[in-house]
């Protein structure tokens, strides 16, 4: 049986749980300096209903500082305070959704922050140790990749393709080179890889919501994909519902939103990684260069917006390295082509 082992990596702007399952990353968390805490999962707040969409059965929720998230309209009443939860953290396009306790009283505000991110890493294995230092920064790392990647391998050959989409995600199964004599046996054994590889998957991307597979072969053996995805996706809760592969070999099931997409949290809408996401790596190789030349002067050079997002950071970075470093900004670099050198 696959166990669960935790990481954390703490860096100046930055704080990243890791869960890997039988040595693959699993979950990412990650909580950044600066970011509001009235959305994140698990938060309790005063929010007023400002308006009803009937026909979508929709409430709309003013939180603190002007912030929206919907719930269903059930006996709310419009302009009434209420006290609600943060079920499912918002998305791209989507605000998040709130779970209504009752009855509120005053003005929208913060009443409790959900758990914080060593809370929540803890919680994914229970009693197991929480390992930092140089592990857990170059796993979480490597898990970043991973989870912008879209096309992943499996063992034993094949491949499977995720497409985040606004309506849903659609994982393509490919069997690739895979052997194995009998062609129907080996199509059934990179069906079920798929289906394990993409529930560990969907969770390090923090994606959820409709989900199809688009699985190889004609004639499939419903119940054993059924008992593979009951069994791969369990870690998700009792809120999976799966459904049966259609005709045209396209297995659904539907997952539940709750945190926001990993992507989404490191890149902008074009897929590219933000100015932010960028800085923050900037001061994880600086520091990591730092350490391994106690005495080197180092030399970042970087965009404009990367190097006006590492602003911040700057007097954390010289607590931890002293005044040995110039971050130069380079006229028409690429965001993602930034550089750390000795001077």
């Amino acid at each position: 049986m696959s166990t669960r082992a935790l990481y954390l990596d703490r860096s100046p702007g930055e704080v990243r749980g890791l869960v890997t399952l039988g040595g693959k990353p699993e979950r990412l968390l990650i909580e950044r300096d600066g970011e509001s805490v009235v959305q994140r999962l698990g938060a309790v707040s005063v929010g007023r209903v400002r308006r009803l969409e009937r026909a979508l059965g929709l409430a709309f929720i003013e939180l603190a500082g002007g912030e929206d998230a919907t719930a269903p309209i059930g006996r709310l009443v419009e302009g009434s305070a209420v006290e609600v939860e943060v079920a499912a953290e918002g998305r791209r396009g989507k605000a998040p959704v709130v779970r209504v306790l009752g009855p509120g009283e005053g003005q929208p505000r913060l009443l409790a922050a959900g758990p914080g991110l060593v809370a929540r890493l803890a919680a994914y294995a229970p009693g197991a140790a929480i390992v930092e230092g140089t592990p857990s920064r170059t796993l979480a790392d490597e898990a970043e990749e991973v989870a912008l990647q879209r096309v992943h391998d499996l063992a034993g050959g094949g491949a499977l393709t995720i497409e985040p989409t606004q309506a849903l995600t659609a994982i393509d199964v490919d069997m690739g080179a895979r052997s194995g004599g009998d062609p129907r046996r080996a199509a059934k054994q990179a069906n079920l890889a798929a289906i394990a590889e993409g529930a560990r998957l969907l969770r390090l991307k923090g994606l959820g919501g409709l989900v199809v597979f688009d699985l190889i072969g004609k004639g499939h053996d419903g119940a054993a994909i059924s008992a593979a995805a009951k069994a791969a996706f369990q870690p998700d809760g009792a809120a999976v519902s799966i459904g049966p592969i259609s005709r045209f070999g396209l297995f659904e099931l539907s997952l539940p939103r709750t945190v926001t997409p990993t992507a989404e949290r490191l890149t902008g809408a074009s897929g590219r990684l933000t100015a932010l996401s960028c800085a923050l790596r900037v001061a994880r190789v600086l520091e990591r260069e730092g350490r391994a030349d106690p005495g080197g002067r180092l030399l970042v050079r970087c965009s404009a917006d990367v190097a006006a997002a590492l602003e911040p950071y700057i007097e954390a970075m010289t607590d931890l390295l002293g005044s040995r470093f110039e971050v130069r900004v380079e006229s028409g670099l690429d965001r993602e082509a930034y550089a750390v050198s000795t001077a």
